[in-house]
C-alpha cells in the first residue's frame, strides 16, 4: 500500500519533530501505536464510528493522526505540551473533533468505550466504537470489569485493539506481571480475538475485516508492535517510554526517513 507508506512517513516525521521541539518523552509508545491509528482513521472508520485512545500517553500519535486528516492545524501542533495548549500530554476531552474523553489514568478506556457502545445501541445509532489500549494496562482490574460488562451486554459494536509492544514503565509485561500472553485470557471471557502485525497495513486490514464475526460481544485485535519503531537505539527499549530525543538521535531518525 504505497499511499499508506507515504502517510506513515509524513506522520512519523511530524510526530518526531513535535516531540523533539517540546522535549517530551513517551516516544516509544507513540511509535508503536501510530500505524494502527493512521490505518483506522484513514481506511476503516466512517462518519458514524467513534475512536477512544485509552493509552493516553500516546496522545502525540493521535494529534498527528488528526493533523493528517486536516482536523488539527500546523499551528495547533506547535503548541503541543506548552502552557495553555489544547494538546496536552494526555488528551483533553471535548475541545474538538476526534477527542472524546480525557484519558491517561490507564485502565479506564475499555469501560468508557463499553458505555459508548451501549449508548449507541440504546439510541439505535449506527457505527462502531474503536478503543486502543496498551498491553501494560491489561494488568488493571478495571479493564477486565469492562470486558465482563461488554461480553454480558453482547456489545458486538465494540472493537478493542491492544498495542502489544511487550514493554511498560518498569520493564517487560512478562517481568512486571506475567501478562505477556493476552490471547487465551481474553478468549476465556468469550471474546473473539485475532492477532495482527501492528505495523503492516495489510495485516491490520485482514484483522479488521473479521470484526463482523464477533456476534456475541466485543472484537479484539492484538497488534504485535515494536516500541520505538524505526528509531535506532530506541526500538524495544524500555527507555523509549520516558526519554525525549536528543539532537543527534533526532537528526539520525529524520535522515533515515528521507531514504527511499
Amino acid at each position: 500500500m504505497e499511499d499508506f507508506t507515504l502517510l506513515r512517513k509524513k506522520a512519523t516525521k511530524r510526530l518526531l519533530r513535535m516531540h523533539f521541539e517540546s522535549q517530551i518523552g513517551h516516544i516509544g509508545g507513540n511509535l508503536s501505536a501510530l500505524d494502527a491509528m493512521l490505518y483506522l482513521h484513514h481506511y476503516v472508520m466512517g462518519k458514524n464510528d467513534l475512536f477512544l485512545l485509552s493509552k493516553g500517553h500516546s496522545a502525540g500519535a493521535l494529534y498527528v493522526t488528526l493533523w493528517t486528516l486536516g482536523l488539527l492545524s500546523e499551528s495547533d501542533l506547535e503548541t503541543f505540551h506548552q502552557d495553555g495548549t489544547r494538546l496536552a500530554g494526555h488528551p483533553i476531552p471535548n475541545w474538538g473533533p476526534g477527542i472524546l474523553m480525557g484519558t491517561g489514568s490507564l485502565g479506564h478506556g475499555v469501560s468508557l468505550a463499553a458505555g459508548m457502545a451501549l449508548a449507541k445501541r440504546f439510541q439505535k445509532q449506527p457505527g462502531r466504537v474503536y478503543c486502543l489500549t496498551s498491553d501494560g494496562e491489561w494488568q488493571e482490574g478495571s479493564t477486565w470489569e469492562g470486558v465482563i460488562f461488554s461480553r454480558h451486554q453482547r456489545l458486538n459494536n465494540l472493537t478493542l485493539l491492544v498495542d502489544v509492544n511487550g514493554l511498560q514503565g518498569f520493564g517487560s509485561t512478562h517481568e512486571v506481571a506475567s501478562m505477556n500472553d493476552l490471547a487465551p485470557r481474553l478468549t476465556g471471557f468469550g471474546l473473539h480475538v485475532v492477532e495482527a502485525d501492528g505495523h503492516d497495513p495489510e495485516s491490520i486490514r485482514c484483522a479488521v475485516n473479521q470484526q463482523e464475526a464477533a456476534t456475541q460481544g466485543p472484537f479484539v485485535i492484538l497488534l504485535k508492535t515494536v516500541k520505538g519503531k524505526g528509531i535506532e537505539g530506541m526500538e524495544n527499549r524500555m527507555e523509549s517510554h520516558y526519554l525525549p530525543l536528543d539532537r543527534p538521535r533526532y537528526d539520525q531518525a529524520i535522515q533515515a526517513l528521507e531514504i527511499p
